[in-house]
């Protein structure tokens, strides 16, 4: 018969001693930060708030309107109508919704237009009739060369 061969690595049970020298490890840890770390009332911080500005300030939504040599109409380098239309029913359509979200914005729109010194006339009548039935006021003239 043979008899039972003894494990050389005994279950000594649960150690406590090394347990208790990570507590005090952590403890003289938080000890000694604490005694570094400052009341906020001492150090006198203030810390931002909300700022109230004086006046209101206006957002102004700039919209660059071009009138070529040909008589094309170009809204922000983006092409509308043909060069015959008169009516431009697809630029006035855009002032139109352009007009609605900046007042649902609270914001003022501004209107440059810039008319090559070649074009025809009657083509910046069209554009500024198209301005008048989007209801937008804010219009400036400018005559560019380089177009």
């Amino acid at each position: 018969m043979r008899t039972p061969v003894k494990s050389q690595n005994a279950d000594v049970g649960f150690q406590i001693a090394p347990m208790i020298d990570v507590v005090f490890v952590i403890l003289i840890f938080f000890m000694a930060l604490a005694a570094q770390i400052k009341v906020e009332q001492i150090l006198q911080t203030k810390l931002p708030g909300v700022a109230v500005a004086g006046k209101s300030t206006e957002f102004v939504d700039e919209q660059i309107l071009q009138i070529s040599e040909e008589g094309e109409v170009t809204l922000n380098d983006e092409s509308y109508d043909s060069p015959q239309s008169r009516r431009l029913p697809q630029l006035t359509a855009t002032l139109m919704r352009l007009k609605t979200s900046s007042d649902a914005a609270k914001s003022k729109v501004v209107v440059t237009l810039i008319s090559h010194p070649d074009s025809p006339y009657y083509r910046t009548i069209d554009v500024l009739d198209a301005l008048t039935v989007a209801e937008i006021t804010n219009v400036t003239f400018t005559s560019d060369t380089d177009l």
